[in-house]
């Protein structure tokens, strides 16, 4: 008997420090066998490669000086007025760098004229389009771009020459100029593949010699500059966007 009751004692007091034993491990929590590492957060950055095709419109000034058989000045003046036109190209991009090619085209309506401090002449420019073909080099933040380009450029002019009297025109030239080009602008992607920017050209162009046949008649020698200012709208062949870790 002693034996059964300690044997049934000894049971019970068992039950009880196990059922202690289990409720304090249940309020133990789990501990994992390993953490897994916090993942990085992917970056989205704008990529400026790829053929792009856009319009733009603005303002033009071009300073036209003129001197009769190249030795008697006749005075100057500036052709003003407005543009619009379109441009193609191409970029690269290497890290922050951005490199590209691109060839733009305007119509144009640049008018000026100054009377003759010769002669009893009005002397009138007209730049009616213009071209240019230039390289860029670009430095990217994100979806800004900043860059310059330089190159070639092209203007389509008419000089006229009218009697200050009568008002009648007394002669009239046709002109294409070849010069350089350098500008700076700034680009802003705002969209998947749109984007839009702003941007300024100054031209170079060679003198021109003009000659004007009768009633006028004479050779005059042109010197002409040109500044451009324009706003951009682009679209971007091709998915903008990368992800970067």
């Amino acid at each position: 008997m002693k034996k059964l009751l300690l044997a049934t004692v000894s049971i019970v007091a068992l039950g009880a420090v196990a059922r202690a034993f289990g409720a304090d491990l249940a309020a133990q929590p789990v501990q994992p066998l390993y953490t897994e590492a916090p993942q990085p957060v992917a970056a989205a950055i704008y990529d400026w490669s790829g053929y792009y095709l856009g319009v733009n419109g603005g303002l033009g000034s071009s300073s036209n000086c003129w001197d009769f058989d190249g030795g008697t000045p006749e005075g100057c003046h500036d052709a003003t007025g407005v543009t619009v036109g379109g441009q193609i190209g191409y970029r690269w991009q290497a890290g922050q760098i951005v490199l590209g090619v691109e060839g733009q085209g305007n119509w144009a309506d640049l008018v000026g004229s100054n009377h003759s401090i010769a002669f009893a002449d009005i002397n009138q420019t007209k730049i009616d389009a213009f071209g240019l073909m230039t390289g860029q080099i670009g430095y990217a933040f994100d979806n800004v771009l900043l860059y310059a380009k330089g190159g070639a450029a092209v203007t389509s002019n008419t000089y006229q020459i009218s009697s200050t009297l009568t008002g009648a025109q007394l002669g009239n030239s046709e002109h294409v100029l070849w010069g350089g080009a350098l500008g700076a602008g700034i680009e802003y992607g705002f969209a998947p593949n749109w984007s839009v920017g702003f941007e300024y050209n100054h031209l170079f162009m060679q003198p021109a010699t003009v000659n004007f046949t009768a009633p006028a008649g004479g050779t005059d020698r042109i010197r002409q500059d040109f500044d451009l200012m324009t706003a951009r709208l682009n679209y971007k062949f091709g998915g903008p966007i990368l992800l970067k870790y």
